[in-house]
């Protein structure tokens, strides 16, 4: 298949899964591209999808990217997930340490220039796994940031080259946690602290009443987005 017959098929199946459930898109995605990988960052939305996506297909790839910066109650649910599901999650990590990093980059890259921080730690990472396969499930939702808005339920992923699959893009939170509570799903506990949405702990602050559920993250900068999603 030709990028031009792929991008018509994510066309017609993006009008056609628009109503889809997410069981249902997550299953025509694991038959249709075989090669595929999920990306887990242990959040409310990458839990329901693990629980999903073990049921329908539990030998695809999970993958996380560890930035060596994650909360340990990010790194503790992994292993509560792991030993629930009896599954390994594939590690990737940046190609630099945090120690290489500050030497070469100066000490808080993440406050001088919180770009170049996630682009070392998250998206060449990201790029080098995903070139291994030829599609990618992810936990986006629509309604949680304005560059999100767009989102459908499969697109082709330009940035990155690879079919895109977002089965939870027209959830709600509550429905997530809706999902969560109904299969009694293990969860972030940070999620109980005010933390909506979970990145790695120098960039990531409680979320308090009336903010944005993305306020939280590289609170302080006009950044909204760490560069995995164009």
């Amino acid at each position: 298949m030709n990028l031009l017959e792929k991008e018509e098929l994510i066309r017609v199946k993006a009008e056609e899964l628009e109503l889809a459930s997410a069981e249902e898109v997550v299953k025509w995605a694991v038959e249709a591209f075989p090669n595929i990988t999920f990306a887990c960052s242990f959040g409310a939305e990458d839990v329901v999808l693990v629980d999903i996506l073990q049921k329908i297909s539990p030998s695809s790839d999970i993958f996380y990217l560890d930035t060596d910066f994650h909360f340990k109650e990010t790194y503790e649910t992994r292993d509560a997930m792991a030993a629930k599901y009896a599954l390994e999650f594939v590690k990737v990590s940046p190609i630099i340490t945090p120690e290489e990093q500050a030497l070469q980059h100066g000490e808080q890259l993440w406050i001088t220039d919180p770009n170049a921080c996630c682009g070392i730690r998250k998206v060449e990472p990201l790029t080098r796994i995903l070139s291994q396969y030829e599609a990618w499930i992810t936990g986006i939702r629509r309604d949680q940031a304005p560059t999100r808005a767009n989102a459908k339920k499969v697109e082709y992923d330009s940035k990155f080259g690879l079919v895109k699959f977002n089965p939870l893009a027209s959830w709600s939170s509550e429905d997530v946690w809706e999902y969560i509570r109904k299969n009694d799903l293990i969860y972030n506990p940070l999620h109980d602290q005010n933390f909506p949405s979970i990145g790695c702990e120098q960039c990531t602050r409680p979320v308090m009443p009336g903010e944005d559920p993305r306020a939280g993250r590289w609170a302080g900068s006009e950044k909204t987005e760490c560069g995995l999603h164009k």
